[in-house]
């Protein structure tokens, strides 16, 4: 059973920053997919950001040039750094998992249970 924990998330004014943690453990493929996710409330799940195995990020055109992802295999650890954060960014963001390279699309079948951010005007 592969399980994801998110955590690092907080209250920051606009402009502030954040980098957010997940910890997958469990039966770990080498080369899993992973994904950031965020919904805000009364909206539907968006997908953030897509890591795939070689390294290659996706990032969604609302958070290009203000988001980053990178991965500490060592670790098992994907991190989210967030920059330049703006009200709209308010959201429970959530890490996902899966042998399958769903990129932005919330098909992924292993889930966190979600670290909250809040970005005050």
């Amino acid at each position: 059973q592969v399980k994801l924990v998110e955590s690092g998330g907080g209250s920051v004014q606009a402009g502030g920053s954040l980098i957010l943690s997940c910890v997958v453990s469990g039966y770990v493929y080498s080369e899993y997919y992973m994904g950031w996710f965020r919904q805000a409330p009364g909206k539907e799940r968006e997908g953030v950001a897509g890591f795939h195995p070689n390294g290659r990020t996706t990032l969604a055109d609302s958070v290009k040039g203000r988001f980053s992802v990178t991965k500490d295999n060592a670790a098992n650890t994907l991190y989210l750094q967030m920059n330049s954060l703006k009200p709209e960014d308010t959201a429970m963001y959530y890490c996902a998992a899966d042998v399958i390279d769903w990129v932005l699309r919330d098909r992924y079948n292993y889930w966190g249970q979600g670290t909250q951010v809040t970005v005050s005007s």
